[in-house]
């Protein structure tokens, strides 16, 4: 199987058929927003991975068949970079289907939750920066994933904890059944022989057959295109809005 013969089979269906099957109008969702959440975290997405990816290859933690691939830019495969709008495409169609078909009601929450999300992806980014320069070269891949996408876990966090912890049965959802997939799907294509994980730089554990380092790298970065989403739609930085609040009613509460 080719890396675009991949795509044939089980990105693209897949996207079409989430395409096809949406409920429109998007029941309100997002308003405007739910047109360009999608194409805008593309973009994003693609930017930001596009360097990192290459920087991956050209220390050779993963490479491609060459047999395998259309054409490579800079290291990187064409198909690769297929992978960074695909992606972000096929989750954020399931997580229309999710909002659209089994809504759930939003339910207040103390500021904890905003805090706490962002110390847990602060830390593990603290951590995963230091094993990338102090760890074992087995422990590489899995640090470059948590210190490229634990940085940007927590600014969301930060942003509006409020929304994500809201919406956290949502993200269980929508997170959670793209991930299975694309695990299955990954565990093909290695086994296939498209692109190949270096034992030197992972730890030798595994997901069923698949390596924990590329079961992590799905949960991140649909945990990303997920949360991302879901704040471009709903998100209106509460935690910040409450703490203004909080200053301005100071003097009144100070006067009575």
């Amino acid at each position: 199987m080719t890396y675009l013969m991949f795509h044939f089979v089980f990105t693209l269906p897949a996207i079409l058929l989430l395409a096809v099957t949406l409920p429109r109008p998007l029941a309100g969702i997002g308003d405007a927003r739910a047109r360009w959440a999608i194409p805008i975290l593309c973009a994003i997405a693609f930017s930001y991975t596009t360097p990192w990816d290459n920087f991956l290859v050209a220390n050779s933690v993963w490479w491609y068949g060459p047999d395998r691939v259309i054409a490579t830019i800079g290291y990187v495969p064409v198909e690769e970079y297929m992978f960074f709008i695909l992606q972000p495409i096929l989750t954020g169609l399931f997580l229309y289907h999710v909002l659209v078909r089994w809504p759930q009601p939003d339910r207040a929450s103390s500021l904890a939750p905003h805090a706490v999300g962002c110390l847990f992806w602060l830390v593990v980014s603290a951590v995963s920066f230091y094993f990338l320069f102090e760890g074992p070269d087995d422990a590489f891949y899995l640090s470059l994933i948590l210190a490229w996408a634990g940085p940007v876990l927590a600014g969301m966090w930060l942003y509006d904890g409020q929304t994500l912890w809201q919406k956290r049965r949502t993200m269980l959802v929508a997170v959670g059944i793209p991930t299975v997939y694309l695990w299955v799907a990954d565990a093909i294509a290695i086994y296939s022989g498209i692109w190949t994980i270096s034992s030197d730089y992972t730890l030798g554990l595994s997901v069923w057959t698949l390596p924990l380092e590329e079961a992590t790298f799905f949960l991140v970065t649909n945990l990303l295109v997920v949360k991302g989403v879901l704040l471009f739609l709903f998100g209106d930085h509460q935690p910040v809005q409450q703490v203004e609040r909080t200053l301005d009613e100071t003097p009144e509460m100070a006067g009575s």
